[in-house]
């Protein structure tokens, strides 16, 4: 039987998703704002769960019918047959989300659907879910447009850049999906080094690595999917018995950072990550520090100002940046996701490609570099 689900993303990877979904044998999609929708038999939530490294979350369309008013959208949650998918002694959350749409109050139309659920189990059984903000059993996702309302249950749980192996972290992280969407944005493959200069708790290194070894991006965690009625364990382990492949002989994955804890933090998400022993990494500042290759592809997320003196700081940064990319990096493609938009002008730099991004709530820009020993100044 054919279901429909429907995978959202951060803004600006939507294509890079799709693409990744067809490498899983998901052909039946298609490419909306904030993610992609695609269609396939109930298993095909345990492969994308298991194997994105780009999708936020695996939604499940279980309801959908034109609304106009609010007790249209209670009507549509009590008609929904919920009890096919899990029992009334399930903890709930109901989230909703919205695009143009008429209604005055989002809060309004969240409670409505929950009463909806609510009343019908409560109507055929005599006990309604219990209400939980998190770790919810069953967790509801609706959205609405301008005249038609979707629900869907989460398959995911935990939002799937949550992979488990972030033990520990420094200030103002790269969220896990962004990184391996800026991986394969910038045309990395396991044969070419990768070198984060500023790579704080690690997250482009051991992204990068666990896609060269073959591990599976939710190999170290849960799914929401366990407490359906619908969960099939037998064939979930079998998917994941054949989930790891080979590892490549000759990987060359490469970070710095110029402080201690972020290296300490570094190396303890390693080791959770499993990949302790293939990624090489050292101490120093970028701007001292020779390239680790010849030749490959710089990837990072520097700090960027916020506050007046962090403006400043990184305005005198910069220049200096430039500097040591055209002494030190010439044939490398330097890649750098930044929130400010004075990052390009400060490098003196012309960057050869500018991409829109959303790092969580920021508005980025991942800005391409192809060095070449002083050239490509303004």
């Amino acid at each position: 039987m054919t279901e429909h689900f429907f995978a959202p993303c951060p803004r600006g990877l939507e294509q890079v998703l799709a693409d990744e979904l067809d490498a899983l044998g998901i052909k039946d999609r298609a490419v909306t704002p904030g993610g992609v929708a695609f269609s396939g038999p109930f298993e095909t939530i345990y492969t994308v769960n298991l194997h994105s490294r780009i999708a936020s979350r695996v939604l499940w369309r279980v309801a959908q019918a034109p609304y106009k008013v609010e007790k249209d959208l209670y009507t549509l949650a009590h008609a929904t047959a919920w009890e096919k998918y899990f029992p009334p002694t399930h903890t709930l959350r109901v989230d909703v989300v919205a695009t143009r749409s008429p209604l005055k109050s989002l809060k309004f139309a969240t409670l409505t659907i929950k009463d909806g659920l609510c009343d019908r189990f409560r109507e055929r059984d005599g006990v309604r879910p219990s209400i939980a903000k998190l770790g919810a059993d069953a967790r509801v996702f609706a959205y609405l447009n301008e005249t038609q309302a979707t629900l869907y249950l989460d398959t995911s749980g935990e939002a799937l850049f949550k992979r488990g192996y972030r033990v520990a972290e420094v200030e103002a992280p790269i969220r896990e999906n962004l990184a391996a969407g800026i991986l394969r944005l910038i045309g990395w493959n396991p044969e070419i080094p990768l070198y984060d200069p500023m790579c704080g708790s690690g997250t482009f290194l051991i992204e990068a690595a666990q896609i060269a070894l073959g591990i599976p991006a939710g190999s170290n965690r849960r799914f929401g999917f366990y407490k359906f009625k619908q969960f099939d364990a037998p064939a979930w382990q079998r998917l994941r018995d054949i989930a790891r492949q080979a590892a490549p002989q000759s990987l060359q994955v490469h970070g710095s950072d110029i402080s201690q804890e972020a290296l300490r933090a570094a190396l303890a998400n390693f080791t959770a990550g499993g990949v302790d022993e293939v990624i090489r990494i050292r101490s120093g500042d970028l701007l001292n520090m020779p390239a680790p290759a010849p030749g490959g592809i710089m990837v990072c997320n520097p700090p960027y100002g916020e506050r007046l003196s962090d403006q400043e700081t990184m305005a005198a940064f910069y220049p200096r940046l430039g500097d040591t990319l055209k002494k030190h990096y010439a044939g490398w493609s330097c890649h750098f996701i930044s929130a400010d938009r004075g990052m390009e002008k400060g490098l003196r730099l012309r960057s050869t490609r500018k991409i829109p991004l959303m790092n969580g709530d920021l508005d980025c820009r991942l800005y391409e570099f192809k060095v070449i020993a002083g050239s490509n100044r303004e």
